[in-house]
């Protein structure tokens, strides 16, 4: 975990229920989901083998070793999961270096709670080298704190990096609202006890209680976050 203002962890939305803002980055804040499937499939057609279009809705917003992992026992590739992570990444970074496009509604969205003092922070299954470099193009100042997925021992779905950024914000998890776009985001919000705004990117995520769908960020402000708590 890394804290990048750390002042804004002790600031809280008076007259408010909501304590934090909690944001996934791949295909919540930038669009990029489809970056990593493109990776995916170039990295394994250099070994030698095709990736099925289905298997990419089983690797979205998971972590690399989950992801990896799958598409090594699918394929039969011969390689390690440590191997294949260096491919991934350095594929990963070599495509945002040449764009990295946010998705409708983010950057006002951070500017909107940056200005109302909303701490907020980043939660990514993304390893830190990854997170790093989109901080660069999201704004770093945007964000009290951030959370990588090679920096927890258990990564989404497990609720676990979203606790450690509710605890680094002081802030009560059930009085969180974090924004997601996979199902396997969806699942570690919710076992962390939050409060979720599902904004799905590749594959449908059904309504459920303390789960809300919308089609685009651009639908997200903060009288909305704010209106899925109550006092």
């Amino acid at each position: 975990m890394t804290t990048t203002v750390p002042a804004l962890g002790t600031q809280t939305a008076e007259g408010s229920a909501l304590q934090a803002v909690l944001l996934d980055m791949d295909g919540t804040l930038v669009d990029t989901e489809g970056f990593w499937w493109d990776v995916e499939v170039e990295v394994f057609a250099g070994l030698g083998h095709v990736l099925d279009d289905s298997w990419r809705h089983v690797v979205v917003g998971g972590p690399m070793t989950r992801s990896a992992g799958f598409l090594i026992e699918a394929t039969g590739a011969d390689i390690t999961l440590a191997e294949i992570t260096v491919l991934l990444n350095d594929g990963f970074e070599d495509r945002i270096g040449r764009t990295l496009p946010l998705m409708p509604g983010a950057a006002r969205l951070l500017a909107e709670l940056a200005a109302h003092g909303i701490p907020t922070a980043l939660v990514s299954a993304s390893h830190r080298r990854i997170i790093d470099r989109v901080l660069t193009s999201l704004g770093p100042q945007y964000f009290a704190l951030t959370v990588a997925g090679d920096e927890v021992e258990r990564t989404k779905p497990h609720p676990d990096p979203y606790l450690l950024a509710a605890a680094g914000l002081d802030a009560d998890p059930a009085r969180c609202a974090v924004i997601e776009d996979t199902a396997t985001g969806v699942a570690a919000a919710e076992a962390a006890g939050c409060h979720v705004v599902a904004v799905p990117s590749v594959a449908p995520i059904a309504p459920a209680l303390r789960r809300t769908i919308v089609t685009s960020l651009e639908e997200v402000d903060l009288p909305f976050l704010r209106g899925l708590l109550t006092v």
